[in-house]
């Protein structure tokens, strides 16, 4: 084996688990990752970011939903911005949200209301971040 993914849904997954170690060779790397965000996470930022494109004006251009996800991303996580290849270009750096855990992307949306809230957004979906739980009830 090469490569493998397991999501720990029950016991058997966590069985094969311990297989794999007992037969693993030495070097062999092991990552653990929290779970990533929800669905509905998902689609909630992409809708919150869609409003936040249509009604804010950024120093004076229109920005897209996508380009609102680095911004909000790249505040979340404190990015660090270095020169770009191209003269007077700059690249934002750590902006991937599809690796974000639930909490981090329950972070990102709150952090995405707040700003819309002090740019007078409306958010027409009626979903606010606190209404998004995980399994056990905690707030995503």
């Amino acid at each position: 084996m090469t490569r493998a993914l397991i999501i720990l849904a029950g016991k058997s997954d966590r069985d094969k688990c311990h297989r794999w170690i007992d037969q693993a060779p030495v070097n062999t790397r092991l990552e653990f990752k929290a779970p990533r965000r929800s669905l509905d996470q998902n689609s909630l930022l992409w809708a919150r970011l869609t409003e936040i494109a249509e009604q804010v004006e950024w120093y004076g251009a229109k920005l897209s939903a996508e380009d609102w996800k680095d911004v909000m991303s790249a505040s979340l996580r404190k990015a660090r911005v270095v020169p770009g290849i191209d003269p007077g270009t700059y690249v934002p750096l750590g902006m991937r949200t599809s690796d974000m855990t639930k909490e981090e992307m329950g972070a990102l949306l709150d952090l995405i209301e707040a700003f819309g809230a002090q740019h007078s957004v409306t958010f027409h979906d009626g979903v606010s971040t606190d209404k998004l739980t995980d399994n056990a009830g905690r707030a995503a």
